[in-house]
């Protein structure tokens, strides 16, 4: 695995103490990559400051965003986190099966003999924590394309922010010491941002055979877009199903027209 790729998201945290305890959190499991959605003036910096300790630099190298979307572009995979199941929110994956994933999608970090990198640069995964007060919403779970939960006391589940993240990290962290850095060299999958790109191409392509014939474009986006971030397809297997789906539809208005100039000559 290579912890380079791995990016942790916060929305609008509250407390400027918890962004410097998760800081903490995630120099001890050697990730270093923050973003946060909302604004740096928001912030009290001493207050992360005192609380980050040593780990104050990853605060110092965030970035700042407007949206989950925005943060989490250029990301292969996205996952939520959240402790609260229902029907709309789908399978949530367990935190030792989203290191599984991610040490799939991130590539490896390995130098050779003299020191140069030898490892495959790999794509970057993003875990996504909501609101001390309220965790993401469902709607902010639908920007993402995964979700987690972290067992807890049904009695007492909520987590304290930067707990999670250590939780998260550290199972990141085990993770890459447990493949010891020996994965083979792979590629660099698709960011959500390209897999955007190819939902767009296979749902227009079943528009125009007439698929949609009654409203549920949107939940089949959906189904496309959770699908092909879990799939970590490279950039030649996106555009071999992308050109499948186009040649369906060109082969479909063929057909059509031949049906069509059939009709016309009987008549």
């Amino acid at each position: 695995m290579n912890l380079n790729n791995v990016v942790i998201v916060l929305d609008h945290p509250d407390e400027s103490r918890n962004i410097g305890a998760a800081c903490r959190a995630m120099a001890n499991n050697d990730i270093k990559e923050l973003r946060i959605v909302g604004k740096k003036e928001d912030y009290d910096i001493e207050h992360i400051r005192v609380l980050s300790i040593h780990a104050f630099y990853i605060f110092e190298n965030a970035k700042f965003y407007d949206s989950i979307i925005q943060a989490t572009a250029d990301c292969s995979i996205s996952a939520g986190t959240t402790r609260r199941r229902g029907k709309k929110r789908g399978k949530l994956l367990l935190p030792e099966e989203f290191a599984e994933m991610a040490d799939k999608i991130t590539g490896t970090a390995e130098k050779n003999s003299i020191g140069d990198d030898g490892g495959s640069s790999g794509g970057k995964v993003a875990i996504v924590f909501g609101n001390e007060r309220t965790g993401l919403t469902d709607e902010q779970l639908d920007e993402c394309n995964a979700g987690v939960t972290i067992p807890s006391s049904d009695d007492f589940g909520s987590l304290n922010l930067s707990h999670a993240v250590q939780i998260m990290c550290y199972h990141l962290f085990r993770e890459n010491l447990r493949k010891n850095n020996k994965k083979s060299a792979g590629y660099t999958p698709l960011t959500l941002e390209r897999i955007d790109k190819s939902v767009k191409i296979i749902t227009d392509n079943m528009q125009e055979i007439g698929f949609f014939k009654m409203p549920g474009r949107e939940d089949m986006e959906n189904f496309w877009r959770s699908v092909l971030s879990r799939a970590s397809l490279s950039e030649s297997e996106a555009q071999y199903l992308e050109k499948t789906f186009i040649k369906i539809s060109g082969l479909n208005k063929k057909a059509s027209q031949l049906n069509q100039t059939g009709k016309e000559q009987n008549e």
